[in-house]
C-alpha cells in the first residue's frame, strides 16, 4: 500500500487545517492509518490513530479536542481536521498505515507503509 498526504500549509494560532492521506493499492477492513508529525529538532510523535473497519479513533492527549480524524471509504482516505491551531503544532505530518491492529498503536515501528510527509506551520 502506498499512502500519499497533502493539505498541508501556513496558517496563523487558532486557526484550521485539514490534513488528507489517500491509499492506493489493497487495503482491506483489518487496516489501520495513524498520523504522526515531527518537529523540528525533535523525534517523531504520534498524533492519532484510526481502526479502518470499525472508525475507531484514538488521540494524543496534545491534540484531544482539537484534532479529529476521519475518513471516506468511496476514495480511500483518512483525514485529519485540525482545530485550535497552536504554535506547537508545527511540524511535518506524516500518515501511516499497517495491517492489523496492534495495542501499540502510538508507536512508528508498528507502521509499514508511509507517506511523504506535509508541512504544517502555525504562526503566533
Amino acid at each position: 500500500v502506498q499512502l500519499q498526504a497533502a493539505g498541508g500549509g501556513l496558517v496563523q494560532a487558532g486557526g484550521s487545517l485539514r490534513l488528507s492521506c489517500t491509499a492506493s493499492g489493497r487495503t482491506s477492513n483489518n487496516y489501520a492509518m495513524a498520523w504522526f508529525r515531527q518537529a523540528p529538532g525533535k523525534g517523531r510523535e504520534f498524533v492519532g490513530v484510526l481502526k479502518w473497519s470499525m472508525s475507531t479513533t484514538y488521540y494524543a492527549d496534545s491534540v484531544k479536542g482539537r484534532f479529529t480524524i476521519s475518513r471516506d471509504l468511496a476514495k480511500n482516505t483518512m483525514y485529519l481536521q485540525m482545530n485550535s491551531l497552536k504554535s506547537e503544532d508545527t511540524a511535518v505530518y506524516y500518515c501511516a498505515g499497517r495491517y492489523g491492529w496492534t495495542i501499540r498503536y502510538y508507536a512508528e515501528f508498528e507502521y509499514a507503509s508511509w507517506g511523504q510527509g506535509t508541512q504544517v506551520t502555525v504562526s503566533s
